[in-house]
């Protein structure tokens, strides 16, 4: 018996999912809470905390229940321990041990980061090794998975993450929030190339990103503009769509580099390319990621975007392969905030006083 029970509370998003014994999805369920975020600009942590506390009961009831399966066919409880908001995380994670404590089953602690590397296990036939892009709101790093529990971190942001770049580029632009959609939103029909935005980093040899010199030059185009409040429609659009370009063209610089040092490094008998976290949701990003995955002749398999974005049922199916190899927690097992997916050579690739951004 296999079936795996999910929890995700990571960040801004309460969701509950079970997995079946062949590792497919058979409920799930997400509660988004972008209305109660939006007013503030941002994620507040203990907004986010508040409602995970009482969205989860209902949303684990009611997964249950449309999965057909009783608390008895249940074989672990996994919940995502980290990384991300700390005040998010022990909602989940206590959430998850209560049950697990309650039903008598394996609880399995499960990092988030982990998580988004398998899902696309759960979708699609995916071999190890794979080279994987994880970009999302907090997090923008090149990985190697090897295995499961094996991943070699080629590079990292070293100030700000892709997302966390929309969230910072659609505030100036007075788009809202969340940034990622609502610059894919405005940047339609506009003109990529019409303002000279730069490309941090870009031709670098080493596999790190950067977007903070690209907010901070999107905001004196502003200034130059005289304001967002000055803007015309046309000029939005098309600040907006070089804004989004800019974006694409670093995380697909630093990827042909990756790719060329996947292939060399690791020579994997079918070479993949796998996308993963929320800004591979972003229509423009996939779209040059197929471009790249035909002029590399690398296979290119992005999950569809309801499972780029947080949510249980990656966390379930991590839990289930952990599980399947024996690998269980004890109730007892700690939150993180910070917790870097390739431990051994996170202090190895940059970073501030606390450490890398990863």
């Amino acid at each position: 018996m296999s079936c795996v029970l999910g929890i995700e509370t990571s960040c801004d998003e309460t969701a509950v999912a079970i997995v079946g014994e062949d590792g497919r999805v058979l409920a799930e369920e997400v509660a988004s809470q972008i209305a109660l975020h939006a007013p503030h600009g941002g994620i507040v942590p203990e907004v986010a905390a508040r409602a995970h506390l009482e969205l989860l009961p209902e949303l684990a009831a009611r997964v249950l229940a449309e999965s057909g399966l009783r608390r008895e066919d249940i074989a672990a409880v996994a919940a995502t321990t980290g990384p991300g908001l700390k005040v998010a995380l022990v909602v989940g994670a206590a959430f998850g041990k209560a049950l697990a404590f309650g039903w008598r089953k394996p609880f399995v602690a499960v990092h988030h980061l982990e998580a988004h590397a398998l899902s696309v296990r759960m979708l699609a036939d995916v071999a190890f090794p794979y080279l994987l892009l994880l970009v999302s709101g907090g997090h923008t790093q090149l990985v190697v998975v090897e295995d499961l529990g094996r991943y070699h971190a080629l590079g990292t942001t070293i100030d700000d993450a892709a997302g966390e770049t929309f969230d910072k580029g659609a505030r100036l632009l007075g788009l809202g929030y969340p940034g990622g959609p609502a610059i894919a939103r405005a940047a339609i029909g506009g003109d990529p190339y019409r303002f000279d935005l730069p490309r941090p980093l870009r031709g670098a040899t080493a596999f790190a990103f950067s977007f903070a010199g690209l907010k901070t030059a999107l905001q004196q185009r502003l200034h130059r503009l005289g304001g967002v409040e000055k803007l015309d429609a046309e000029s939005r659009r098309d600040l907006a769509a070089s804004f989004e370009q800019a974006i694409v063209d670093v995380l697909v610089d630093r990827l042909d580099r990756a790719l060329d040092h996947y292939r060399s490094h690791w020579r994997p008998a079918r070479p993949t390319l796998v996308a993963a976290g929320g800004v591979a949701a972003n229509e423009r990003l996939r779209e040059a990621l197929c471009a790249l995955g035909q002029e590399k002749e690398v296979e290119i398999v992005v999950p569809p975007a309801r499972y780029c974005t947080d949510n249980a049922a990656m966390v379930a199916y991590a839990g289930r392969e952990r599980l399947l190899r024996g690998w269980v927690d004890g109730l007892d097992a700690p939150v993180r905030a910070r917790w870097p997916l390739d431990e051994s050579r996170a202090g190895r690739l940059g970073g501030g006083r606390k450490g890398p951004k990863a």
